[in-house]
């Protein structure tokens, strides 16, 4: 129930500008929940972490990619996805990398039900605390 709590929390602050509600910017704003095999969690973990870090530092169109693992069922995981229009997720998913994580996971997938939400204080902005990996530095 906390990771519920904490999805819905974020799903409040997605990125948006000038007050503008992610619908009237045609944004996409949707949570993926998966159940992966436990076999298969590692590895799984391994092309999730590759392809949200490509995506996110290649694509201009994917705003946020966060994905959770409920603490006392760890096969249980949500990602939140914001896009910045129906065309960014078009192309997000002909995308290399989304094709190679897609591909490559699809037998550790037991099952993935995909959420359309809309966020409910689109004003709000997530914030991202970047830190040098230099000790003291920000």
């Amino acid at each position: 129930m906390k990771s519920i709590k904490i999805i819905l929390a974020l799903i409040v602050m997605q990125f948006t500008s000038q007050n503008v509600s992610a619908q009237e910017k045609g944004q996409i704003v949707r949570l993926a929940k998966l159940v992966i095999d436990s076999v298969h969690l590692e590895s799984y973990k391994v092309f999730l972490k590759e392809g949200i870090e490509t995506a996110l530092r290649v694509e201009p169109g994917v705003l946020t990619i966060y994905a959770l693992s409920e603490k006392d069922n760890p096969t249980h995981l949500t990602i939140l996805e914001t896009y910045a229009s129906t065309e960014a997720y078009q192309s997000h998913i002909q995308t290399p990398h989304f094709l190679k994580y897609k591909t490559g996971t699809l037998h550790m997938v037991k099952s993935l039900e995909l959420v359309e939400t809309v966020p409910l204080l689109p004003e709000l902005k997530v914030s991202q605390k970047r830190t040098n990996s230099k000790k003291g530095k920000r």
